[in-house]
């Protein structure tokens, strides 16, 4: 059985809106590694996409176009980094973020694939600034895993909402349970949620 199969067998109003929108386009993950991977996560938090890609372009301008390693970035000076736009809390988080892939706690792409979800969430979240729904994010978007369910996202659960009519949003505790029903294909399950919410904002003309 298919994702698809499985998840409309699981919930057939999430089963129509997927045969309706039709495959999800996926293109190459923006980073193959953990490693820029979590920079980058770190540099978008709380700003606007367009204010963290500058960011980071200066810091890439800054280091020979590519993100620097961790040990370049370490040697970087905190004038350097602030230099790029980034917030005294961002450089301290980017700093930990290098560290920590200096230290081998985040593991390269290959070293990713032998340990499971639980096991790079638990080693992750140990990172200053990085959270449970940033590890989940890399997990769906750079790792690829097939069975993630980010329930405290808002725009998984305002799909859910949209497509089920509902007044309010799932609690996340609850949203869990729900979500058990897609495993073992939850990250299908999201990122058909997403692109409900994302069609739910366009029609409102938000």
């Amino acid at each position: 059985m298919n994702a698809a199969t499985h998840i409309t067998t699981a919930d057939p109003v999430l089963g129509a809106f997927i045969a309706k929108a039709g495959p999800l386009k996926r293109g190459k993950p923006e980073f193959a590694e953990p490693y820029p991977a979590l920079l980058s996560a770190v540099a978008h938090q709380q700003l606007h996409a367009r204010a963290a890609l500058a960011m980071l372009g200066r810091l890439t301008a800054l280091c020979g176009d590519a993100l620097p390693a961790p040990a370049a970035l370490l040697a970087l000076s905190d004038e350097a980094l602030r230099g790029c736009g980034f917030s005294g809390a961002k450089v301290a988080a980017m700093r930990d973020v290098a560290a920590k892939a200096a230290e081998g706690l985040i593991p390269s792409r290959a070293r990713a694939l032998r340990l499971s979800d639980d096991e790079l969430i638990r080693r992750l979240v140990t990172i200053r600034g990085v959270g449970q729904w940033t590890v989940e994010m890399l997990l769906i978007f750079t790792l690829r895993r097939p069975d993630v369910f980010p329930v405290d996202d808002f725009g998984v659960r305002e799909g859910y909402r949209l497509l089920h009519g509902l007044e309010a949003q799932p609690k996340p505790k609850a949203f869990a349970a729900i979500g058990q029903a897609f495993a073992p294909y939850r990250s299908t399950a999201s990122l058909y949620l997403w692109k409900a919410a994302n069609l739910g904002k366009a029609a409102m003309g938000k």
